[in-house]
């Protein structure tokens, strides 16, 4: 088989590229290890930016978002019993959309046939081949048969395990993380969420977050030690302890139910700064990691799109290769920034032992700042909505 493009991974990101291309004319396959059941069975987050809103309504998928999502004109953070709510949308006239990224997974699965979008799913041992040059290629297993498709470049959209950047050799390789001492507990349930905006809390006990899915289904986190085991939280143990994390405020408004999903997940920062080589392009947490705190994950895969889909059409329509040529750049700046603004909050909200009285001293003075100041919360809130693309 024969293409422009072959796309690794149907994440939202890889789907994004694959409407995006599609809608131009260009030719793409994508390629997704795993069945798209299982695909859309995986809980990730649902805050929207600016530019991935965006993306959604170029691409005409966006009539299930405008009739479900949640609009957020605010965000606030807490210390103890203090609340400072931020006003997005006065400060800015933008606002942030809460709408899982399951959902927006499948608006692009589901309009995926209609549009001539090709998903080959369970497509097993996937290798890429020759990324160094202008003739790459990538093999893969599907119902015991080995396939091969050539294309004039590749798109590693295919999540932070994946082969795309194994690809890139460590010769070429330039990458910098950082390992935060702690994970975040999350539990999802089905009940009303405490508040009609995403809170952010700041404790002694450690971080929490009151965040949704939609006005009947909640998805809260709780910091913990790395290390920590989840059997040894029950559901009754984690609400008590989201009561005492986010306040008074907002402590009488926690509804209580069964968990529907729990788990613990580590925060770390990896940015993989290669994230072109040759005819190899990575996209999403195939070249960034970010912590949670922001929700900059899927934005900013959706903004590694915004960048890389021009860049190819481009190359494909008039032979200009000026957008190929400037896509690592361009991506790994707002990269940066973004994990940046991520690396900020969570250093403001978090609970560091290590830094003592000092530290936790500088966030109170820091929280006092924010809530005093105009232009503090214009900061925090034009990163909260996105830079833009």
């Amino acid at each position: 088989m024969k293409t422009d493009v072959v796309i690794i991974g149907a994440g939202p990101s890889g789907l994004m590229l694959g409407h995006l291309l599609a809608q131009a004319g260009v030719d793409a396959v994508i390629l997704e290890r795993r069945s798209g059941e299982y695909v859309l069975s995986r809980i990730r987050a649902g805050v929207l930016e600016q530019g991935t809103l965006a993306i959604m309504e170029q691409l005409g998928l966006d009539g299930r978002l405008k009739d479900e999502g949640l609009p957020h004109d605010y965000v606030s953070l807490t210390d103890r019993d203090k609340l400072i709510k931020i006003p997005v949308r006065e400060l800015t006239g933008k606002h942030v959309v809460v709408y899982g990224q399951t959902e927006i997974t499948k608006d692009l699965m589901d309009a995926a046939p209609a549009r001539g979008v090709q998903i080959i799913y369970e497509a097993a041992d996937v290798a890429l081949h020759d990324v160094d040059g202008d003739a790459p290629f990538v093999t893969y297993k599907k119902g015991g048969e080995e396939h091969r498709i050539d294309a004039r470049f590749i798109a590693g959209c295919d999540g932070f395990h994946g082969p795309s950047r194994k690809a890139i050799p460590a010769s070429a390789a330039s990458s910098v993380e950082r390992v935060y001492p702690f994970g975040w507990l999350g539990i999802l349930a089905d009940v009303p969420p405490c508040a009609h905006e995403v809170v952010y809390a700041n404790h002694d006990n450690g971080f929490g977050l009151a965040s949704m899915r939609s006005n009947t289904r909640s998805r809260y986190y709780l910091q913990v030690p790395t290390g920590e085991n989840i059997e040894d939280w029950p559901d009754d143990r984690i609400w008590d302890e989201l009561k005492v994390r986010l306040g008074s405020e907002f402590a009488a408004k926690i509804t209580t139910g069964p968990a529907i999903e729990k788990s613990i997940a580590p925060l770390r920062s990896f940015i993989f700064e290669t994230m072109r080589y040759g005819s190899l392009f990575l996209a999403g947490d195939a070249a960034h990691i970010v912590p949670p705190t922001g929700a900059k994950g899927l934005n900013l895969a959706a903004s590694d799109i915004a960048y890389l889909a021009p860049a190819l059409i481009e190359f494909f329509k008039n032979g200009d290769r000026s957008g190929i040529e400037a896509y690592e750049t361009k991506a790994l700046a707002r990269v940066w920034k973004s994990s940046r603004f991520a690396w900020y909050l969570t250093s403001l909200m978090h609970s560091f032992p290590d830094d003592g009285e000092f530290g936790r001293k500088m966030q109170i003075a820091e929280l006092d700042y924010i809530a005093n100041s105009k232009a503090a919360q214009m900061t925090i809130a034009e990163n909260y909505i996105g830079l833009p693309l």
